[in-house]
């Protein structure tokens, strides 16, 4: 069996630590904790879990505190995870199987990051990290914001999932360091580039980032999926300042850098839904239907892309048409995720009172 070190940095944690700590103290073998200037209980509540509790000094660099809290670390392998990060039994589980399986040759696991959750407690936003890493690869963090974990190596795809539960509202604090260091090196460049215009969205500031984005998506990226995460920001911007016909245009230049995804084509086939212009938006909504989620994406996924929502958009678009039962039976595909679902039991009402009563239907 091998052995894992938990590190992580935080900073006025108290509200979601325990459960963090909770789902995973008894998993591991030690656990780390650099804390970047805490007034709260943070530090006393990781006392609880912990003695190796560390002070870092901010200096405006998420990849430093990072990698100073990896070099802690004593065990064979390193696993990370933010103070809002927890594991569910079914992850918990796993992880404990994992680590009782695991190869030695393996310098890299990745897992699953489930970001967003549905009424039903089904994850409808994930990305993946590379989680677990060798120590001995010395692996290091990268970006003072929003920073990364560069691997190589022998990789493990795993199906456990970290599950994210954010309680902090959002702050200026990545926007601040960005702006920052935008006034003391004068230009961004790659990823910073990105991050920020990211950060401006979040803020309000659309105009001000589709300029930062168009820059991005003018020059090489290193990854792709940087690319399409652009794009689809982009798109978001431009459909805040009423621009539908950009908008459109930019969901469309996704595909410069991969296949359709389903994503991609729900956010076309509603540009089409919008326009009232049905036969395209079906064509786009079918599409989506036909694609695979892609196993080694490590961007954010919009997952109810995958499963329901392309069938409720359909249900719409048929209906709209006046092709009853087609609607129907995509609203029926619909539920079979979501059956508890208000708004498709009322769909499924109205639309099985309307083919009882002749109403309408051209047959599936």
């Amino acid at each position: 069996m091998v052995t894992v070190s938990l590190c992580m940095i935080v900073r006025d944690e108290e509200q979601v630590l325990a459960r963090c700590l909770d789902s995973v103290a008894d998993l591991v073998d030690e656990i780390v904790i650099v804390d970047t200037g805490s007034v709260d209980s943070t530090k006393e509540i990781a006392s609880k879990y912990t003695k190796r509790i560390y002070d870092f000094e901010w200096i405006d660099d998420f990849a430093a505190a990072r990698n100073t809290s990896f070099s802690y670390a004593t065990m064979e392998y390193v696993m990370w995870l933010d103070a809002d990060d927890y594991l569910k039994d079914r992850d918990r589980d796993k992880l404990r199987e994992l680590k009782r399986t695991l190869s030695d040759e393996v310098d890299s696991v990745v897992m699953a990051y489930h970001l967003l959750f549905d009424g039903y407690g089904n994850a409808i936003a994930m990305s993946r990290r590379n989680r677990i890493v060798k120590r001995s690869r010395q692996f290091r963090w990268y970006n003072a914001v929003h920073e990364y974990l560069l691997v190589d190596g022998n990789y493990y795809l795993s199906d456990i999932a970290v599950s994210h539960g954010r309680v902090h509202t959002h702050t200026t604090r990545n926007l601040d360091i960005l702006e920052r260091k935008l006034e003391r090196d004068g230009e961004l460049f790659g990823r910073d580039m990105l991050y920020y215009a990211n950060e401006l969205s979040d803020a309000g500031k659309f105009r001000e980032a589709t300029e930062h984005y168009v820059r991005f998506l003018d020059t090489e990226a290193d990854y792709f999926e940087d690319s399409l995460m652009a794009c689809a920001r982009l798109a978001a911007c431009y459909h805040e300042m009423k621009n539908e016909d950009l908008k459109l245009k930019t969901l469309l230049h996704s595909m410069a850098y991969d296949v359709p995804r389903a994503d991609f084509c729900c956010s076309i086939g509603q540009c089409f839904a919008d326009k009232e212009q049905f036969d395209k938006a079906i064509y786009w909504f079918k599409l989506a239907l036909t694609q695979e989620n892609p196993p080694h994406h490590f961007g954010v996924l919009n997952l109810i892309c995958w499963t329901w929502f392309p069938h409720f958009q359909l249900c719409i678009c048929y209906g709209m048409t006046g092709e009853l039962e087609l609607a129907h039976a995509h609203n029926e595909k619909a539920l079979a995720y979501l059956p508890r679902d208000e708004n498709l039991l009322r769909n499924k009402a109205l639309l099985e009172a309307a083919l009882a009563s002749g109403d309408g239907g051209k047959g599936v």
